[in-house]
């Protein structure tokens, strides 16, 4: 085009051409999103049946509970969910910032980077190679790859956000960059170790004893609120309002939420140590700062809720809206009872207890799960450019079928954790234990097939959504009248431009 004929970006027709986006680095770890996913949930059912059926072991080194289990946990936390907040921040920020990907082919790196680092931790847990510290972390090989590959995320992520065409940096940017950020200092200090050799897999800690606890819970517990919950946020700061077709309903409040929360969220690892030699006014701290925790916790929920305000019709006939304000309602009562739990006297009842369990996934299942599950609905059609998903029945069926499992897993190991806690500490009048350990053990029994129970259906909620997302990139819908309004029809647009 002349000059004479362009037109003028200040001109009142000027329409602004949108960006180039790179959606199939999207596309790649919304797949892996999914896939990882399944295995999560499958080998955290495998686990739930081993604890109700010890044969289920098998005897053998690498099917035993010890190894699946952190390999479940893992699974879950960093290959699921690690590849939903991929999927989502490249997502979000391209559209929030009108700009393409920063680094060329650098997002591919960490998208496949990310996935070897998935493999290499995967195969140390079966084969017994970790560090074997509280997380069983992985050995010193892997930390060292997880490291540069979060720094290319890093620098991928803020790339873009320089070169953005907006002035304003959406909320849900700021939670992203902040979990991007909070991660990795939390891992490179938590993993700092020397390895005996370079060509072998053992190494040492650098620090020990208290230190190391503290450390490492220092890390735990930050993991659960940068990776679990600041980037979940930064998830549900689009899509909710997206989804509704409503704005945030305060941005003050998301400024508030934001800054409140990733200051005192850095300080509330001790709490876990209650009762330890970790020095009291350090765990007194920790619980001091968990306690802060509900308002700016309670703050976001009460954005993500009432951004729904004008639009709770919409709850009714779209059930993948329902599916995100549940998973708001399970972040709230989770950054409820995290808090109590973090008091001295009700964690000397809960702390070694399937109580801890309950509500760690109460939080991993509810919120997690539910928020990512809504955002892959939200996704696949707009990535594969179809019109809709293939059935809103089926998310429907998905939403009663995993919130029953989570129900019935959350109740059996809160009944079963105050009964351990209770059975642990009773005296007979003599002042003798009135139960043994395996007696405790032994009434566990029938919360553990529950707990298995819920497991399953949760799991079966998964395989009906991988399969509802395989038939939308198919491009086939199912005649399903009644449930039309919950999403308008719209032009398929081109999976570059959606």
């Amino acid at each position: 085009m002349s000059e004479s004929t362009a037109t003028p970006a200040t001109s009142p027709g000027y329409v602004r051409p949108l960006p180039d986006y790179n959606d199939d680095v999207v596309r790649f770890c919304t797949v892996a999103t999914v896939l990882w996913g399944l295995v999560g949930f499958l080998v955290g059912l495998i686990i739930a049946l081993q604890l109700g059926f010890p044969a289920l072991n098998l005897d053998l080194p690498w099917t035993s509970f010890g190894r699946l289990r952190p390999l479940h946990t893992s699974a879950v936390i960093f290959a699921f969910g690690g590849n939903a907040l991929i999927a989502t921040s490249f997502f979000v920020v391209q559209r929030t910032c009108r700009a393409r990907l920063w680094g060329g082919h650098l997002p591919w790196f960490v998208a496949i980077g990310y996935q070897i680092f998935i493999v290499l931790a995967a195969s140390g847990y079966v084969m017994g190679i970790t560090e074997g510290r509280e997380y069983a972390e992985p050995e010193w090989y892997t930390d060292i790859w997880l490291t540069i590959v979060w720094v290319a995320y890093l620098v991928v992520f803020l790339g873009t956000l320089i070169k953005r065409e907006e002035p304003h940096i959406y909320v849900a940017n700021w939670f992203y960059l902040a979990f991007i950020v909070t991660v990795a200092m939390l891992h490179i200090a938590n993993n700092l170790s020397m390895p005996v050799s370079w060509t072998g897999t053992k190494s040492y800690s650098a620090f020990s004893g208290v230190q190391d606890a503290l450390l490492q819970w220092w890390y735990g517990h930050n993991a659960v609120g940068f990776f679990l919950t600041a980037g979940f946020l930064g998830m549900m700061y689009y899509f909710v309002p997206k989804r509704a077709g409503r704005p945030v309903y305060s941005y003050r409040l998301s400024i508030v939420h934001f800054w409140s929360l990733i200051f005192l969220y850095i300080w509330a690892g001790p709490h876990h140590l209650h009762y330890t030699a970790l020095p009291d006014w350090a765990q007194t701290l920790g619980m001091t700062f968990s306690i802060m925790l509900w308002m700016p916790s309670w703050g976001g929920m009460i954005n993500g809720v009432m951004t729904l305000s004008g639009a709770w019709d919409k709850l009714r006939t779209d059930p993948v809206l329902r599916l995100m304000v549940v998973a708001l309602a399970f972040y709230g009562m989770s950054t409820f009872e995290g808090p109590v739990m973090s008091i001295r006297a009700v964690n000397a009842l809960s702390h070694y207890t399937d109580w801890t369990i309950g509500h760690v996934h109460s939080g991993a299942l509810g919120w997690v799960g539910f928020i990512s599950f809504g955002a892959l609905y939200c996704l696949v059609p707009t990535l594969w450019g179809r019109r809709r998903l293939y059935s809103m029945q089926l998310v429907n069926w998905h939403f009663w079928t995993a919130t029953i499992g989570i129900v019935l897993y959350m109740t059996s190991m809160w009944i079963a954790g105050i009964q351990q806690g209770l059975m642990w500490r009773a005296y007979d009048k003599l002042g003798f234990l009135q139960y043994t350990f395996i007696e405790a053990v032994a009434a566990m029994h029938p919360y553990y097939l529950i707990r298995a129970l819920g497991g399953a259906l949760y799991l079966l909620g998964a395989l009906i959504m991988a399969y509802n997302l395989f038939m939308t990139t198919r491009g086939l819908e199912r005649d399903e009248e009644a449930m039309d309004e919950a999403v308008p029809a719209r032009p398929a647009p081109s999976p570059a431009r959606a």
